[in-house]
């Protein structure tokens, strides 16, 4: 049979036919869809690990004389008259980190330390010029690559910064890899390297020897981490019918959500080591997905390995107990047996590998050749960069909001639920393409509203201020 009548044969019969008879969500399904989302949980969490592994932690100066070496005290009473810094309106001063007064008598780092009296740690006794320090105070149990590597102060950074920079680019990476490698070697088996290589590399950023082994560490966990969860979302996608495809896209970002949520739990674990070991090295134990999950039905098919994607549908009918009725395995028989005939007469002609290694090339060019798809795809980048620098600058800038770092973080993630939760919704009730204009226009009043709230804010403590004096 020649290789257009194999194609009119193919569309004979949908995938999504097979589902209406087999179940479209049943146990097979949700017991593959729960399998495929708890991975997501660990993606999530490395996805933003390096938001505490690589965090700034709270430290000021140590005060020779004032503080004692053994257990020096963060918030003393006399660090304000010691240490240069802010206060709040709430009347709460935060000291400088690497900065310090100079006092007025002597009392060198270099001697044995003695206690100077409680009447010498008073602002009589510093000059009001500063000094740098090399010693430190920290105001929490809190232990991350700063105090690793002393990356302190000001001119180091650029280095915290710059492990967010290596991880991005990792992603950027890691995307771009895993959806190729997705579609020419299986979705499950790169789900499954991704999952593995994401555990290894977390595991080689705990045991990281200095700044650059973490570094290269961070990046290469980021390519693994990035194939997770938009090969997970594909797997569970591809295997439900087209009345849950909504609902399974959507709670898998619950999962997602939660993962990020869990990195709250961090204060239980304030080393950085420990913290990454945690988060890495449970997902090694998915190699056992090798064998309890499937590959993707849809991909099978269109690969024309038929023959294993009917023994998966036999087995989901068989685990959701429906019965396959026998016009439509006839049917889907006489497919393989007109795929296998196109794909001898493809071999045979020498044109088969050709047609494989060229199929994504000939895509690619189609739709650069539509002026209409590039615009809208030029279009869906710009929301998607827009969407990643919003949805990342909220959620970094969280340990940033005044009170519990660790609780505003988990916050701000679980809040991701029911702004999922609404999508869902807007998506059955109103379309795609208004749910999401309509999020974006949503998002995008809320930012610009609360920066007017912040300096309103602002202003009112200021003219406070004014009107008291």
């Amino acid at each position: 049979m020649s290789a257009p009548a194999a194609g009119a044969a193919a569309a004979i019969l949908d995938f999504d036919d097979i589902l209406a008879q087999i179940g479209e969500f049943g146990r097979f399904q949700r017991r593959n869809y729960l399998l495929i989302c708890l991975p997501v949980l660990f993606a999530a969490a490395n996805s933003l690990s390096y938001v505490f592994t690589a965090g700034s932690p709270t430290y000021r100066c140590f005060v020779p004389g004032c503080d004692s070496p053994e257990e020096p005290d963060y918030g003393a009473d006399w660090v304000s008259v010691a240490v240069p810094g802010s206060w709040s309106k709430r009347g709460h001063f935060t000291p400088a980190t690497c900065d310090r007064f100079v006092p007025n008598g002597s009392n060198p780092e270099s001697e044995p330390w003695s206690p100077w009296s409680l009447d010498r740690c008073s602002a009589d006794n510093f000059t009001a010029d500063t000094e740098r320090c090399g010693q430190f105070v920290y105001g929490s149990p809190e232990r991350t690559i700063v105090q690793q590597w002393g990356l302190h102060c000001q001119e180091n950074l650029w280095k915290l910064a710059f492990v967010g920079t290596m991880h991005f680019a990792g992603l950027v990476v890691g995307t771009a890899l895993s959806g190729y490698l997705a579609d020419r070697y299986g979705r499950k088996h790169v789900f499954l390297i991704c999952i593995v290589f994401m555990a290894l590399t977390g595991v080689a950023q705990a045991l990281a020897w200095d700044y650059s082994s973490f570094l290269v560490f961070a990046l290469l966990n980021a390519v693994g981490t990035s194939g997770v969860y938009p090969l997970a979302f594909i797997i569970g996608v591809e295997m439900v019918g087209p009345r849950k495809r909504e609902m399974s896209s959507i709670v898998l970002n619950y999962f997602y959500a939660v993962g990020e949520a869990l990195l709250g739990l961090s204060v239980f674990l304030p080393d950085w080591r420990q913290l990454q070991l945690v988060l890495s090295l449970p997902p090694l134990i998915c190699v056992a997905y090798f064998w309890l999950v499937p590959e993707s039905v849809r991909w099978l098919l269109a690969r024309n390995r038929r023959e294993q994607a009917g023994a998966i549908i036999r087995r989901a009918a068989k685990v959701n107990r429906r019965d396959i009725s026998v016009e439509l395995m006839a049917s889907f028989k006489q497919q393989e047996l007109d795929a296998e005939t196109a794909v001898e007469d493809e071999a045979e002609g020498g044109v088969l590998a050709e047609r494989k290694d060229d199929k994504i090339w000939v895509a690619i060019k189609q739709v650069a050749g539509c002026p209409t798809l590039m615009g809208r795809y030029a279009i869906l980048l710009l929301i998607w960069a827009v969407n990643a620098i919003v949805y990342y600058g909220l959620s970094l800038n969280a340990t940033s909001l005044s009170g519990n770092k660790y609780l505003n973080f988990a916050l701000v993630c679980l809040v991701e639920i029911p702004g999922y939760s609404l999508a869902w919704l807007f998506l059955r009730r109103l379309g795609r393409r208004l749910a999401l204009s309509g999020s974006l226009l949503l998002c995008s009043i809320t930012c610009v509203a609360s920066g007017f709230v912040t300096l309103a804010t602002y202003l009112k403590h200021h003219i406070r201020l004014y009107v008291t004096k």
